[in-house]
């Protein structure tokens, strides 16, 4: 894969996360919110032409539910409501786009309890890839410790990571994530949930990281310019710190572009089999969780947007690790490399005097 694309993966992701941060910015409508008046409707249309053919700025007609047909809405183009750029929404929050007058619009039609899809999918994904994103970043943090000290030390250290990773690894993911969640409240502040759906996915998928550092480690202290430094009196933590780890980062950096979508896709099945974030909080694993009924999955299209974006942000992850793989079989030699042959020669030199 050329460089390129490596690049445009790169910022398709950057763009794909900077949508999901600005879920409160483009959310048309509270996510938490509900209109009792619009239960299952469908994705609101958006008029551009007026009734003699004529363009038109934006607009949305008056919907009034249909007397018989539960889910079916109709439309009163007589009452039109146009669409405006940055205002307010009902809780005060400023929108990017919103309807004028008392008329809602969904872009995406609404769930059973009449809450927007569209708002919902925004945070909700800000809930589910951010949960996969920090529970990353903690289990890479806790990998480089972790194999760090067990691949420089060895001995005790090396033994008791061997074995807990031994242990980690060999019981299924999932399964041990359940056995967690279930010894813990079923009922938990969004908050508190969101911070132990981190810690409870980062303390399970530490351990394959963890040995890749570990390889690295063992790998890299036995080097010259390592050597070299530990001569001139450098410590344990020096060592480290300038010159080892440094030689696990593109390591560190593949295993987060793989292991983020395994996270993202770990809470997503957590919120599916609702041990997830609660209710009322939007999470792409407990909206997908309506799509059990066989009703909704086949006659309300519109319920399928987060699993649509799921897919989009495994597609977007799996892409870029993919061109991490290939660009690192393309890198030069790196300045440890080059330090290597120095000391070498430095070596047999002295070998010769």
């Amino acid at each position: 894969m050329s460089r390129f694309l490596h690049r445009r993966l790169l910022l398709a992701l950057a763009a794909w996360h900077c949508l999901l941060a600005l879920a409160a910015w483009l959310s048309p409508q509270p996510p938490l919110r509900q209109y009792r008046d619009f239960p299952s409707a469908p994705p609101t249309p958006i008029h551009i032409q007026t009734a003699d053919g004529r363009l038109s700025w934006p607009y949305v007609c008056a919907l009034t539910p249909h007397p018989i047909d539960f889910g079916v809405y109709l439309e009163d183009c007589q009452q039109q409501f146009g669409l405006r750029l940055l205002t307010l929404r009902p809780d005060g929050q400023l929108a990017l786009l919103q309807s004028e007058g008392p008329e809602r619009f969904f872009l995406l039609g609404t769930d059973e309890f009449g809450r927007d899809i569209f708002s919902r999918m925004l945070a909700g994904g800000l809930l589910s890839v951010g949960t996969g994103l920090g529970a990353t970043l903690v289990a890479l943090a806790l990998a480089s410790v972790a194999g760090g000290v067990a691949g420089f030390y060895g001995g005790f250290a090396d033994s008791a990571l061997s074995r807990t990773a031994e242990l980690l690894m060999a019981a299924p993911l999932l399964y041990l994530l359940l056995a967690v969640r279930a010894a813990l409240p079923i009922q938990m502040d969004p908050v508190h949930a969101f911070w132990i759906a981190i810690a409870m996915v980062s303390l399970v998928g530490w351990t394959r990281p963890a040995r890749l550092v570990r390889g690295v480690v063992l790998s890299a202290r036995t080097r010259g310019y390592v050597l070299a430094s530990r001569g001139f009196g450098a410590g344990p933590s020096h060592l480290l710190r300038r010159h080892i780890l440094p030689e696990a980062l593109p390591v560190l950096w593949t295993q987060a572009a793989l292991l983020a979508p395994q996270f993202v896709l770990l809470e997503v099945t957590l919120g599916f089999l609702g041990l997830g974030l609660p209710e009322p909080s939007p999470s792409w694993g407990s909206m997908m969780a309506s799509l059990r009924q066989y009703d909704t999955l086949t006659s309300r299209w519109w319920m399928w947007s987060p699993a649509v974006a799921l897919t989009i942000s495994l597609l977007l992850f799996s892409g870029y690790a993919q061109s991490l793989e290939e660009a690192a079989g393309e890198q030069e030699p790196t300045e440890g490399t080059q330090w290597d042959a120095t000391y070498s020669e430095m070596e047999g030199v002295t070998k010769r005097q």
